[in-house]
């Protein structure tokens, strides 16, 4: 029975792999022997993972300094990370917060997790010698009802488990102040006046649109914006949120391959 049912499939996919339009050649390919497929397109791509597949170059990856920090990445976010990792994601967090280090301001992240993105971004700008502080902001324990609808807290059931205390650990000895709590409520603990990079990765649309209402006043001019869930397939009411806002500030948010959103104060 089940030689059967594996020869039936195969020979549905293959029948597939001639009737579909060029463009869903390679979908087919990957139906019908995954493991091949995944190989022969990390030779033919640098950049394979992540929903990114991408002949560009990937120099970055080498670098001494993001290696390094990809690692704190590595080590505190594996649970979440796609078999191939998420380099470009990190990468780019990386970049956007060196572009931001020289102008006054402190780091605020809404939507922390375990705190592998921002230990990452200490890494690679070496946090401490910037003088400034570092605002992490989260649940710590998954969605909140009450601000987030019932597809997004289904989407994201995986962020559940409490990780305040591994975040008290991870970041001790650092110019960090971690909030817990739930993003509108906890808007006004965050102790800070200018903002000159900000991180949002919350997954649901009320508390990041809450959140860019209320740092985007104290962002400074040429403060960075990066939404890590932007242009994600599944996550259109978050953009359709984002883009409003940042029309109603005069703004507009470059799409990123990667699916992040870059958002830079100009005015």
């Amino acid at each position: 029975m089940v030689e059967v049912t594996a020869k039936s499939t195969q020979m549905a996919l293959s029948f597939l792999s001639k009737v579909l339009p060029p463009a869903w050649q390679p979908f087919a390919k990957f139906l019908r022997q995954p493991g091949r497929f995944y190989l022969l397109e990390k030779r033919r791509y640098p950049y394979a993972t992540d929903g990114l597949f991408t002949q560009m170059s990937t120099d970055f990856m080498q670098e001494p300094r993001f290696a390094a920090a990809y690692r704190w990445a590595e080590q505190l976010g594996r649970p979440l990370m796609p078999a191939g990792g998420m380099q470009w994601r990190i990468y780019v967090l990386c970049w956007a917060a060196e572009q931001a280090r020289h102008l006054p301001g402190d780091f605020v992240a809404c939507g922390v997790y375990s705190g592998f993105c921002d230990r990452a971004i200490m890494e690679y700008i070496d946090f401490q010698q910037t003088g400034k502080k570092y605002v992490l902001m989260d649940t710590f324990q998954g969605l909140d009802p009450r601000y987030s609808s019932p597809g997004e807290i289904e989407k994201q059931k995986r962020y559940d488990h409490d990780m305040y205390g591994q975040v008290l650990q991870t970041f001790q000895g650092f110019n960090v102040q971690v909030v817990k709590g739930p993003i509108p409520d906890t808007l006004p603990q965050a102790d800070v006046q200018q903002v000159c990079f900000l991180s949002i990765d919350m997954n649901a649309v009320q508390p990041e649109v809450a959140a860019l209402e209320f740092f985007w006043p104290r962002l400074v001019r040429g403060g960075v914006v990066v939404l890590d869930d932007y242009a994600f397939p599944g996550n259109e009411a978050q953009k359709r949120g984002h883009d409003a806002f940042a029309a109603g500030v005069g703004h507009h948010i470059f799409t990123l391959p990667t699916g992040q959103g870059l958002l830079i104060k100009t005015h």
